[in-house]
């Protein structure tokens, strides 16, 4: 029997308002007021007293069952969350009080504790969502480019029948335009488009323009972040897309910030709305070893290309306006710039070269990462020459955007099901189902299967052979190989930009 058995309908109103008072969501002299709020969307008369310590989270969920019970919801994966975003809403502060509560923390005691206080709200709140993520399979491996980080993606369930059949049913809305446009705080949501009444973002200019701040309510890393422009416009990268980024790190120092590259393939899920990623991370492409160093021609920045497959650029420097410019001179560089030799053509029908850019501070310096990306197809490789590759779709297909270009991998939740399947065909032999896409893995897997395996060592076999295949799908995106024949071509590139090649890294 769940304890909230005892609870009427009245009383679990008032234990989620007065858990929301704990939380810091809403004030005491508010109480009353949110009470009410509940009430109405439940249809319920009036409050009684109750006291409990059960998380709001969980008060929330039973305050759902009510509204399915009495008619209010629809009973399924879609509309219930919908209906909890609707409660969280009415104990979340609005939009003005949540840009002043966050001016007033940076006022006074800076830039971290204006967002680790916006990061605890969201949190509060279920904007992000604390129990999804945490359902998700993640780890650490070793691979050839050293550690690599590996995500099973739970967060985001598979769609309900009840909620297919919603959305086709639905009529056709435009508004939003997408789900990072500033107009999606206290949107009801639809079918097909969640809700996002407790939802919240903080304006911030950067470079004479209007963007916001906000969170991602499906975390991939710590304190993920978004920074969105104010207008629904395409990605473009530009010398102002650094200028950007630079104003960013400048006023929060404390978190990095980066863009997906603007052209399909090598771009990420969203290139219909310009904006960056940030937050307080340190990805694995960071912690690669130089590969060779090169002269910038510009005093105070130094310049390096990583031991990393995917080919990255570091700058370093304190002049950011120096820095900005030099990012200008190597995209500009990298438009342009054809290597048929190495398979890298700058157009054919359209452009194909791009850049994923990275921007963190250290103390007074700026560490920037240029990763050169393109996205030229071909009849062998129909879905991109520098994306997976067709035998590695079974694991990884998508796009590789910013996150895993740094090496965090964000995996399809089907393989928390199909790896177990995989494990136990080789342990016990158990049949594959007939439309497994890993047929051909297993059967390379079978070749180097230690002996003895039991079910934990099995899985982490497994765990090591998905990062592998990972460490591969970087390796696939590399525009030049870390061998001596790409690194001659990176070095033709670099010469090409005025970047004078120095001493390969012993």
């Amino acid at each position: 029997m769940a304890h909230w058995d005892g609870w009427t309908p009245e009383q679990a109103v008032t234990l989620f308002c007065q858990a929301a008072v704990q939380l810091d969501l809403i004030d005491r002299e508010d109480l009353d007021y949110s009470v009410n709020l509940v009430l109405a969307q439940l249809d319920l008369d009036a409050p009684q007293e109750a006291a409990s310590l059960t998380p709001i989270l969980e008060i929330a969920d039973h305050l759902v069952d009510i509204a399915v019970a009495r008619g209010l919801c629809e009973d399924s994966p879609e509309a219930r969350e919908r209906f909890s975003a609707r409660l969280f809403g009415l104990v979340t502060p609005g939009p003005r009080a949540v840009r002043e509560c966050f001016l007033h923390h940076e006022q006074q005691d800076g830039p971290q504790a204006a967002t680790d206080w916006f990061y605890r709200l969201c949190r509060a709140n279920d904007y992000i969502r604390t129990r999804r993520i945490a359902e998700n399979i993640r780890y650490h491996a070793d691979t050839p480019a050293g550690e690599l980080e590996i995500t099973i993606n739970l967060s985001k369930p598979e769609k309900d029948p009840k909620d297919i059949a919603a959305q086709r049913l639905a009529r056709s809305v435009s508004y939003p335009k997408c789900m990072l446009c500033r107009e999606n705080p206290g949107y009801a949501g639809r079918p097909g488009y969640p809700a996002r009444q407790n939802h919240r973002i903080i304006p911030i200019p950067l470079a004479g323009e209007t963007w916001y701040f906000q969170y991602s309510p499906y975390l991939y890393y710590d304190e993920h972040c978004i920074v969105l422009n104010a207008q629904h416009v395409p990605m473009k990268m530009t010398g102002q897309s650094f200028e950007r980024m630079f104003d960013f790190v400048d006023r929060f120092s404390h978190y990095f910030i980066g863009s997906n590259a603007d052209l399909p393939i090598v771009g990420g899920s969203i290139l219909t709305h310009d904006h960056f990623q940030g937050g307080r991370y340190t990805f694995p492409m960071e912690r690669a070893e130089r590969w060779f160093t090169f002269d910038t021609g510009v005093a105070g920045i130094t310049g390096e290309a990583l031991r990393w497959p995917m080919t990255c650029l570091r700058l370093r420097g304190e002049d950011r306006h120096a820095l900005s410019a030099l990012m200008q001179r190597v995209l500009a560089a990298w438009r342009v710039h054809s290597d048929e030799q190495l398979g890298i053509l700058a157009r054919t029908k359209a452009g194909h070269n791009a850049v994923t850019p990275v921007v963190r501070k250290e103390k007074d310096a700026y560490v920037v990462y240029l990763l050169l990306r393109n996205n030229r197809t071909t009849e062998e490789h129909p879905l991109g020459l520098f994306h997976p590759h067709q035998e590695r779709h079974h694991i990884k297909k998508e796009n590789i955007g910013l996150i895993e270009a740094m090496g965090l991998f964000i995996l399809p939740g089907r393989l928390k099901k199909e790896l177990t399947q995989v494990q136990d065909f080789l342990l016990r032999g158990t049949a594959l189902p007939p439309d497994t896409p890993h047929r051909i893995w297993v059967g390379e897997l079978m070749g180097r299967l230690p002996k003895g395996l039991d079910d934990k060592s099995a899985e982490a076999f497994l765990r090591d052979e998905v990062a592998r295949v990972c460490h591969d799908v970087l390796v696939d995106t590399g525009v030049y190989q870390q061998d001596e024949q790409g690194m001659a071509g990176l070095k033709r590139f670099l010469n090409d930009v005025g970047l004078k090649p120095q001493k390969e890294s012993k």
